[in-house]
């Protein structure tokens, strides 16, 4: 193995571990929102807490698409390309789950983003508690891929 491709496994390791760690926190803001339910009108607190939600679900996706994937898309020497070219691919590689599922993920990650009026982003919160489910799913997937290749460690989560 190349140095180089030593450095990206080392890069990758560092990524997807941040990336557990971003998961983990997501799933439990995830499950306090629920909790909250829809209601006519919400709490500074729990308005706070779709806040939380939805930045931790835009942190997530970003880390996994623009690190650990792009990590891995170096790693197996392919050549850069758009998002969509890069995530097609990764579907037919098995790399992913669902190329579909990722680009509607970037979507509600993009309408967070430039979400500024505080009861959007409480309309946002249905769609980013069941993409969530979906964006786990697919960073499963991309564990079996890496695991297959040995580049995470064994102890990883």
């Amino acid at each position: 193995m190349k140095n180089h491709d030593e450095s990206l496994i080392n890069i990758l390791r560092e990524h997807w571990q941040l990336l557990m760690n971003s998961l983990k926190t997501l799933k439990l803001s995830v499950e306090k929102c629920k909790q909250i339910g829809k209601k006519e009108a919400y709490t500074f607190s729990e308005m706070e807490s779709f806040d939380s939600l939805t930045s931790k679900f835009g942190r997530t996706s970003d880390m996994y698409t623009q690190k650990v994937l792009r990590t891995c898309w170096m790693l197996l020497h392919e050549p850069f390309v758009p998002f969509i070219d890069m995530i097609n691919q990764c579907e037919k590689m098995k790399l992913i789950e669902s190329a579909d599922t990722l680009v509607e993920i970037r979507d509600l990650r993009n309408q967070i983003a430039h979400e500024y009026i505080p009861e959007a982003i409480q309309e946002l919160v249905p769609d980013v508690t069941e993409y969530s489910s979906h964006l786990e799913k697919n960073i499963h997937c991309t564990k079996k891929f890496l695991s297959a290749r040995k580049w995470l460690l064994k102890n990883v989560e």
